[in-house]
């Protein structure tokens, strides 16, 4: 116990010095130790924005242990509150979520639920969706990813949803990329009131793109000076994380 609760200040102290190479490697050295139960006690113990830190840093030249191990529910704390990283590209996000999901033992759609049961899981998977959002409409509308044949109709949210539980037009093996065609037909056709609430925050985050707001907070972001956001431009090298109060993840989970 003494050990891994060193381990656990060890590695939270090498986070918040923004070292999140030593981090992860320690949690590796650890599994090499004494294997993947003892990493498992560390991860549950460990707080969603340290979870985060390290897993958003996923390489896809190398294979983390920590992407192997994370499970359904620790992930979607992560997830919701990646926002906290002003990263404007969501690249990031999109890696991570490709990385863990469709890792080769894992159940995607555990992953979904998981994220769709917290407040913010749906917000998060629009912003994963973010560049592909005119794709999304077309396949929420006709079940294709096709945007030629889509009449641009905006339909209501009964409507949606009605659609959402449709029988498939494209078959899964069709879009099995392990990007965000495979992820938004798992979400529509085994998640489809989760996958119809996305596509209405997408609209919602296009419409403030459109007026020139942010689309995450709008007024409350504009009026905040400091928001305790930090720019991608550290993160990406690995020198911060997000300085978030306790209260503001609380409220994330």
């Amino acid at each position: 116990m003494n050990n891994t609760l060193a381990l656990i200040a060890k590695t939270q102290s090498l986070i918040a010095a923004g070292d999140i190479v030593a981090a992860e490697a320690a949690l590796v050295e650890l599994a090499d130790a004494e294997g993947d139960g003892a990493l498992m006690v560390v991860l549950e113990q460990l707080p969603a924005k340290d979870i985060l830190a390290v897993i958003r840093e996923y390489d896809n030249s190398k294979e983390s242990v920590i992407n192997l191990m994370v499970t359904p529910e620790m992930f979607a704390r992560a997830v919701v509150i990646e926002k906290q990283y002003k990263d404007l590209t969501r690249a990031h996000l999109r890696g991570m979520v490709n990385s863990v999901i469709f890792r080769e033992d894992a159940d995607p759609v555990a992953f979904l639920i998981a994220i769709g049961d917290l407040e913010g899981g749906s917000e998060a998977l629009a912003d994963y969706f973010s560049e592909k959002w005119s794709r999304i409409e077309a396949f929420a509308r006709t079940g294709t990813f096709d945007t030629v044949e889509d009449d641009g109709e905006m339909l209501s949210e009964t409507a949606l949803l009605s659609l959402a539980y449709a029988p498939p037009r494209i078959e899964l093996d069709e879009v099995t990329d392990q990007d965000w065609m495979q992820l938004a037909w798992l979400l529509r056709h085994e998640c489809p009131d989760l996958f119809t609430e996305t596509v209405l925050v997408l609209r919602a985050k296009a419409r403030a793109h459109d007026l020139g707001l942010d689309g995450d907070d709008d007024a409350e972001t504009e009026q905040e000076e400091d928001d305790g956001k930090v720019e991608t431009g550290d993160t990406d090298r690995g020198k911060a994380t997000p300085a978030a109060r306790e209260d503001d993840e609380e409220s994330a989970i």
